[in-house]
């Protein structure tokens, strides 16, 4: 079956258009004071098949980070993909400190020495002797930074143990000057139908880079799973009050964006496409450097998100549709819009 692609930015690196997002199957992680930074407790059995279903069925760009789960995602990858390397393309992610026995992240650090430490690490519990997309996690790292950061991944690259490297980040000026750096290749931005990210996306076109695309479907919001009775546990980070979360608070999904989900619902969900995948449409359509990196934590939702990649875009006319409903939405006019003759 042939499957969308997509290129990693002036890397070349070619990549499945949609990724596996690999938060969620790492399982538990918390800060010191006890706030949840994972979503859960996970089946690990279901997890690689998960991840061997959505490679069968074209899905052969991962994303992870060494913190996700505190290397437990990480290690749940390399099972998955032991003896099947050269059919993936890998990204993870270092800056993130934490203790493995606790599950607990401790602090940041980008210091040359830990960039090393940490790549290292991630190399054994993923099972491979190279990594394809390094990501810098830690998206506020000062601007004074750089140089150095990109000096070490320079010498990972040169080294072989790393092939391209990017910044999970959203803001523009700091992604602008990472590219200074020969092979800075995506940036790993906030990006769905809820939460566009223009000056992002400027960037990328400015600079060759990929636009890959973290919470494309807004924390699970835009599966239409959750409705205003919904509530998620205090294990999981969505069940957390956090000033971050703005799709949910206390568990509870965020009224607002599920009306205004629903304006916009018959048109995502438009020749045969699930709400999931009228949503990762709505990105792929956007522009031609997004990479959405959906979670996934189940075979079925592998085999839902795979599904987009089937499906593709949504074509001009439905992304202009949706872009119309969505902009001019207001909790005022909202009965009104959703009635407008299309």
């Amino acid at each position: 079956m042939s499957v969308a692609k997509r290129t990693l930015g002036r890397s070349g690196i070619e990549v499945s258009a949609i990724g596996f997002g690999a938060w969620a199957i790492g399982g538990p992680l918390w800060s010191p004071d006890g706030t949840a930074l994972g979503w859960g407790e996970v089946d690990d059995d279901e997890s690689l098949a998960a991840l061997r279903r959505a490679l069968e069925l074209g899905i052969t760009f991962i994303d992870t980070a060494d913190v996700y789960g505190a290397g437990h995602s990480e290690r749940i990858i390399g099972r998955a993909i032991a003896g099947r390397r050269d059919e993936v393309v890998i990204a993870t992610k270092f800056g993130n400190v934490f203790d493995e026995t606790t599950r607990t992240l401790t602090h940041t650090d980008v210091s040359p020495e830990y960039i090393r430490r940490a790549c290292r690490a991630s190399l054994k519990r993923l099972g491979t002797d190279y990594i394809d997309l390094y990501q810098l996690h830690v998206g506020d790292m000062p601007l004074e930074r750089v140089d150095e950061t990109i000096a070490t991944l320079e010498d990972l690259v040169a080294e072989g143990l790393i092939r391209a490297y990017g910044w999970s980040t959203d803001d523009p000026e700091r992604i602008a000057a990472f590219v200074k750096g020969p092979h800075c290749t995506a940036v790993q931005n906030q990006m769905n139908l809820f939460d566009d990210a223009p000056r992002i996306l400027a960037v990328c076109e400015a600079y060759d880079l990929a636009s890959v695309n973290r919470g494309p479907l807004a924390m699970g919001l835009l599966t239409g799973k959750f409705s205003a009775g919904s509530t998620l546990p205090r294990d999981d980070v969505r069940g957390m009050n956090l000033e971050w979360l703005t799709y949910f608070s206390d568990g509870r999904p965020n009224p607002e964006l599920l009306a205004r989900l629903d304006a916009v619902r018959e048109i995502l969900t438009s020749g045969g496409r699930t709400l999931a995948q009228g949503a990762l449409g709505w990105l792929l359509a956007r522009n031609g450097r997004t990479v959405p990196i959906p979670g996934i934590r189940t075979v079925a939702q592998a085999e839902d998100n795979a599904g987009a990649l089937r499906h593709g875009p949504l074509t001009a006319e439905q992304f202009t549709e949706v872009e119309t409903l969505l902009r001019r939405w207001s909790p005022d006019t909202a009965d009104a819009v959703r009635t407008e003759p299309r």
